[in-house]
């Protein structure tokens, strides 16, 4: 996996390249078509020190228009399901494959991940979080480099080098279907649960697995 040049460092290491470097290095991107259309560009938002770092898809009309991500209904189904998982939104770190939102809503072009994916790819580099959790299907796929569906993927942990990555549903899809609102609620306890039983720094799944999407130790 390539390293995005940040000014000012090498070899950065994890944790090393502040969020706000990343985000200055980004400045008023133009890297893709979505720069016509977005009123805001979404980066991210949260604790740069979290355990544990939450990955969606794109802004929607709502955090378009505030430029934070999972603001509105999915934001609010987000905060309140945190707290299954012994956490608030002041825990964690928050954030999406695009930083900006594609026209009403439509899934991410491959040109559009391509151009943008670099920029998560040094978020989680700097938060360099215990858990990832991916939201919905295009973060899943992005994250542990599958075509399986979130269903299959869903209640279990899969461990990618450093990361223990936990797929689920996205809050917003969830909020149409109340069979995977509990299938969400279920997954955030059992988060939880694994949060409580590892030690900060230190967390492992039996059937490790690497993923080319995703910082590697030492990188």
């Amino acid at each position: 996996m390539g390293v995005m040049h940040i000014p000012g460092h090498e070899k950065q290491g994890p944790r090393e390249v502040g969020l706000d470097e990343i985000r200055e290095v980004m400045g008023d991107c133009r890297l893709c078509q979505l720069c016509q259309t977005r009123t805001n560009i979404v980066f991210g938002t949260g604790n740069p020190h979290a355990r544990v770092m939450f990955v969606g898809e794109a802004p929607g009309k709502h955090e378009d228009l505030q430029g934070e991500p999972f603001v509105g209904r999915a934001g609010e189904n987000l905060n309140g399901i945190l707290s299954l998982a012994g956490l608030v939104r002041e825990d964690v770190y928050i954030a999406n494959v695009l930083k900006c939102r594609p026209p009403q809503n439509r899934n991410p072009l491959a040109d559009e991940v391509l151009a943008c994916s670099p920029f998560l790819r040094e978020q989680i580099r700097s938060v360099w979080p215990d858990v990832i959790v991916t939201l919905g299907n295009p973060a899943t796929h992005f994250v542990l480099k599958t075509e399986i569906g979130i269903t299959k993927l869903r209640g279990r942990f899969h461990q990618m080098g450093h990361f223990v990555v936990m797929p689920t549903f996205h809050p917003a899809a969830a909020l149409r279907n109340p069979a995977w609102q509990e299938l969400l609620e279920a997954d955030f306890r059992m988060l939880g649960k694994y949060l409580a039983e590892h030690p900060q720094g230190e967390p492992r799944v039996d059937g490790a697995a690497q993923s080319d999407a995703l910082p590697r130790l030492g990188e």
